[in-house]
């Protein structure tokens, strides 16, 4: 299930986009301003953005251009009645990936999200070894060792740190833990996420009172810190000590 981020500020058009984007299993995020919708996509980290141009107090070259300078890698589908060569162009430049112009069709829209999100996905790199210091995750076998000897992992704590291994350094949400690991169906809560963690901690930090690896983001999430490292595949571990606290 992918999470789509609608940005845009009139109600009817997120109405219909969002029940379009639903009928076909995603899971919808909006925000009704240019300004709120790049905070939440900064935030919830949406495997792709449907960006309209012209809005309030932020509008959507600009906050393409912002994405794209803080790092922001997600793919964004710009949607405008502006149509002209010079205004496509612009969008594309400021770093969308893709541009419809209004009016279009349903099917149409969802061709090029289904497009988007499938060259996203090829480009993201999974680890499939991940190392917190004396504990080594094969997220391939589903296995774990402490100092060498077997450590149990539950499905949903491996799922846990593979999500976090997906974006060293940088948080995920409460919410969109929930919604990769659990579900929209499942209907945990927040302090779902926290007990999960917390277990985690126990079996791999080697203090889960003062947490080297699994660090809570106040108000927003976790992060998984950047003195851990993983291996992408069978290539040498990329080692990542020394980054940001």
């Amino acid at each position: 299930m992918s999470r789509v981020l609608i940005i845009e500020d009139e109600l009817p058009m997120r109405t219909v986009l969002g029940d379009l984007l639903a009928s076909e299993g995603h899971r919808v995020l909006t925000a009704a301003n240019g300004a709120d919708g790049l905070e939440r996509a900064i935030a919830e980290q949406p495997d792709l953005i449907l960006l309209d141009v012209m809005m309030p107090r932020l509008d959507g070259f600009t906050l393409a251009q912002e994405l794209r300078r803080l790092g922001r890698a997600m793919p964004i589908l710009m949607l405008t009645a502006k149509g002209q060569v010079d205004d496509r162009v612009r969008g594309l430049d400021a770093g969308a990936d893709d541009y419809l112009v209004k009016p279009f069709s349903g099917d149409e829209l969802l061709a090029r999200v289904r497009a988007l999100l499938r060259r996203f996905q090829r480009g993201v790199a999974t680890p499939t070894v991940l190392r917190l210091g004396e504990v080594e995750v094969d997220f391939a076998r589903l296995e774990a060792r402490r100092a060498g000897q077997p450590l149990h992992l539950t499905a949903k704590e491996f799922a846990l740190l593979r999500l976090l291994a997906e974006t060293p350094g940088e948080p995920v949400t409460r919410e969109r833990f929930l919604d990769v690991v659990w579900g929209v169906n499942a209907f945990p809560t927040t302090r779902t996420v926290d007990t999960h963690l917390a277990s985690l901690r126990a079996k791999v930090e080697p203090d889960p009172n003062r947490p080297r690896f699994l660090k809570t983001v106040h108000g927003v999430g976790y992060r998984l810190e950047l003195a851990a490292s993983f291996e992408p595949g069978s290539e040498t571990a990329e080692n990542l000590e020394g980054g940001k606290a």
